[in-house]
């Protein structure tokens, strides 16, 4: 905890973040320009799917983020409720949008995927229902913080909502083993994986492109909010004089 602690003055996370950033966009632009290059130019198509399979390398990584920031957003709220630390719960806060329009992503071409191979641009199958039930715990957890002036009794709130929202994740990744699904297996299980390394390499890379995406984004977000909550006080401190 004591490396968590070190951290917890704005001003010492602002002056990592502004060494950090640089570095941070480069990788990310750098893993989505390979990770594009042989996803779309380079993996072979798809006996079965054809070219549409390339919508994969978008999706896959895209739902693989949004529950992997929702996850990171209720460890951030945990540490917030049970250790007080003063920045988690703006990291918990500024993950949010992101994971939401990762979760949007995800739908959108998950559904322009599923056309071709179901038929149908949508299904109400365990997979499907369960991301879209965590799209609807995004914009909850968003609309706690849009709706609450008061800071504090929104941060627990929004928690409540997050640590509550946690029991999805879990739902999500085994819905495919638990119901019977359209939707196709997990790309990696315990098991290990069935995809051939021409698919599996830049989906992996593709992977990473969105986790430093996401780590990129999120420390802008927390600067950002770092910026707002000073503007406030400032503001209150002002008022106060007047």
């Amino acid at each position: 905890m004591a490396r968590i602690e070190k951290f917890a003055n704005p001003t010492r996370f602002l002056r990592l973040q502004e060494k950090v950033q640089p570095w941070l966009a480069a990788i990310t632009a750098l893993l989505f320009a390979v990770g594009l290059y042989y996803a779309l130019a380079k993996a072979p198509a798809d006996y079965q799917q054809g070219e549409t399979v390339r919508i994969m390398f978008i999706h896959v990584p895209a739902a693989w983020g949004a529950t992997m920031v929702y996850a990171f957003m209720a460890l951030s709220s945990a540490i917030a409720v049970i250790f007080r630390h003063p920045l988690a719960d703006l990291s918990a806060k500024a993950a949010a949008p992101i994971g939401a329009v990762f979760t949007f992503l995800a739908l959108v071409t998950g559904a322009l995927w599923g056309k071709p191979m179901w038929g149908t641009y949508w299904v109400w199958d365990a997979r499907l229902t369960s991301f879209f039930v965590l799209f609807l715990l995004y914009l909850g957890y968003i609309a706690v913080w849009q709706a609450i002036d008061d800071y504090h009794r929104a941060a627990k709130i929004a928690a409540i909502v997050a640590l509550v929202g946690a029991v999805n994740v879990p739902i999500i990744k085994f819905s495919v083993e638990w119901w019977n699904s359209l939707h196709q297996p997990s790309i990696m299980s315990s098991s290990g994986s069935s995809v051939h390394s021409s698919i599996l390499i830049p989906l992996l890379i593709m992977v990473a492109a969105y986790s430093f995406l996401f780590l990129t984004l999120h420390l802008l977000a927390i600067r950002s909010e770092l910026r707002k909550r000073k503007i406030h006080q400032l503001q209150l401190a002002q008022a106060q004089k007047v």
